[in-house]
């Protein structure tokens, strides 16, 4: 009987040392990138909704004020998809799921057309685009740098561009470790030696992206941990709650992307002109909500990343009828946003899931904080498809109010998870061998790396 290989030899190669001094180093450039990316993202918000109002006379923003930007904002991504490479990335209508390396050419389509929708009020998140641009400049660099570097190294950097990135989004590089694992689908010493160099570039670059935050004073951008009361006391109520809340976010996870999947042929026909009509009707959905509650047009634009902590800090501002439209005007609009523009799923998932717990709340036996964790849970879950990741983000989001509603998370994230997957049916199968467009195929030989070592990246 032939002895097995050993799997974690090559993790005593010099080869893997210098893979995990090029993934600190990558780390620290990623995340440096990626920060100032977001920083942008602010800006331009700021800068289109608050300032350019008063600039042309206006004491404020106009209740109509969204239908300009967000027309732009179309414009913008219908031509890039149309006329870039790589159609600005992937659609995340498709759901955020493990792509190839993001080809150098299809680099700037991605940037604009992100850029595009997240600066001008599109309800997508920055995920999935920071992810794409953080693995493919990562590839781009060593590339530039060594020309000669095996395809199967490229993809495990490309990989610790990916973690790097994620890790400024979601505030600690465990969150982004897990997220891309279980996305990948990599499992066992294969996970651990493709990991590493991953995690390496994510804990670095999150030192670096700390460490500009503070010298720059204009913060993380990361989610932060609002300043939340003490979550009470757990019974069955509340998980009677948690059953019910999952079983309610995984009919408004599947009814969100049904919708999305069925908005986007249509838009995709005539991209120069549905592209800006779908952003016309992310803007009158904000404007509804913002004429009908008297609350920002923010609430229901952009991705909720900067609103979700103030919107648990001051939910007693928001009566039930508030948060009533605000789901519905949220859930529409972020379904037209998934069909038509590029970006990800995770934090308008994680918004409509806590302002559905925050509603649910006003009824008996359902705290706010254990609403809210078992909505964010439920939802992101429903979302993803990534229950593992799911409990985690929401848990670390929450502090320590999350560690002591975690049990009710769990039942919710899974009650969501096993029902989207009995709504949605089995996967259709595959046409093609091809990669998504817009990406390269996974690498091939180099046997001095794993076999499963491909990046996760998804545009």
């Amino acid at each position: 009987m032939s002895t097995p290989a050993d799997p974690f030899a090559v993790m005593r190669t010099r080869q893997y040392a210098v893979l995990l001094i090029m993934a600190a180093v990558l780390g620290v450039v990623i995340s440096f990138l990626v920060y100032w990316y977001l920083k942008l993202i602010t800006d331009i918000q700021t800068w289109v909704y608050t300032d350019l109002p008063k600039g042309v006379g206006f004491h404020g923003e106009p209740p109509w004020w969204p239908l300009l930007p967000l027309a732009v904002a179309g414009a913008i991504v219908g031509a890039t998809i149309r006329y870039l490479p790589g159609r600005g990335g992937h659609s995340p209508a498709d759901g955020f799921h493990p792509g190839g390396v993001a080809a150098a050419i299809d680099l700037p389509g991605i940037f604009l057309a992100s850029l595009a929708g997240l600066s001008l009020g599109a309800v997508i998140g920055p995920e999935a685009p920071t992810i794409a641009l953080g693995g493919g400049l990562a590839v781009l660099a060593v590339k530039l740098a060594k020309r000669d570097v095996p395809q199967r190294t490229a993809a495990i950097l490309a990989a610790t561009g990916s973690f790097a990135a994620i890790s400024t989004l979601l505030g600690n590089p465990l969150s982004g470790a897990v997220l891309l694992l279980e996305a990948s689908g990599l499992g066992g010493a294969t996970a651990t030696i493709a990991l590493l160099p991953g995690l390496v570039g994510a804990g670095i670059g999150s030192l670096i992206f700390l460490g500009l935050g503070s010298l720059t004073g204009y913060g993380t951008f990361s989610l932060a941990i609002p300043n939340l009361p003490p979550a009470a006391h757990l019974n069955v109520a509340q998980l009677a709650w948690a059953v019910g809340i999952g079983a309610a976010a995984a009919v408004l996870s599947f009814g969100i992307k049904r919708l999305a999947l069925l908005v986007r042929p249509h838009l995709e026909r005539l991209l120069l002109l549905m592209t800006p009509l779908a952003g016309l009707a992310v803007a009158g959905l904000a404007i509804a909500y913002a004429e009908g509650t008297g609350k920002p047009s923010s609430d229901v634009l952009f991705s909720g990343q900067s609103a979700l902590p103030p919107l648990l800090e001051h939910s007693a501002t928001y009566t039930v009828g508030a948060l009533v439209l605000l789901l519905v005007c949220k859930a529409l609009a972020y379904s037209i946003s998934l069909g038509g523009f590029r970006g990800g799923p995770i934090f308008p998932s994680m918004f409509i899931g806590a302002v559905g717990g925050m509603a649910l709340s006003h009824l008996p036996g359902l705290p706010l904080i254990a609403g809210a964790a078992i909505g964010i849970g439920a939802m992101t879950a429903g979302m993803l498809q990534l229950p593992i990741t799911a409990v985690l983000i929401t848990t670390l989001f929450l502090g320590t109010d999350g560690i002591a509603v975690m049990p009710l998370t769990i039942v919710a994230v899974v009650t969501a998870f096993v029902l989207v997957k009995w709504l949605t049916g089995p996967p259709s199968q595959p046409t093609a061998e091809s990669p998504p467009q817009g990406t390269e195929s996974p690498p091939q030989g180099d046997a001095e790396l794993p076999r499963d070592g491909r990046p996760v990246a998804s545009s």
